[in-house]
């Protein structure tokens, strides 16, 4: 369960930013996670949920943002949604694109209080 390690970083990251800031709790933590990402939002969220007890981030609510996976073909230049991992340009049938969005994985925002 890779949820785990990914909810020890967020931990991380809102504990110092909370101690650089006042030391105050830490009610919300606004995530961006995208679709290629494979991160299931549940296990992440009791991930969060058990390791942050006994911190200033316990309680805290974990607002998720997902991007999906978009592609624009190098070929044609088409932008589309790539499903199930399907990279070929649903226009010109070529198989190089560039992603554009659905590989990230980041704090958006912390609300300390």
């Amino acid at each position: 369960m890779h949820e785990m390690s990914i909810a020890e970083g967020i931990l991380d990251i809102a504990l110092d930013y909370g101690a650089k800031n006042g030391g105050g709790r830490i009610a919300e933590v606004g995530l961006i996670i995208g679709e290629m990402s494979g991160v299931v939002e549940e296990s992440l969220r009791f991930s969060f949920d058990i390791i942050a007890k006994d911190t200033p981030a316990e309680g805290a609510v974990l607002k998720i943002k997902r991007l999906p996976l978009l592609g624009r073909c190098v070929k044609c230049g088409k932008e589309f949604h790539v499903e199930h991992y399907d990279f070929w340009c649903p226009e010109c049938k070529d198989g190089v694109l560039e992603i554009i969005s659905g590989r990230e994985m980041q704090v958006e925002y912390l609300e300390v209080e």
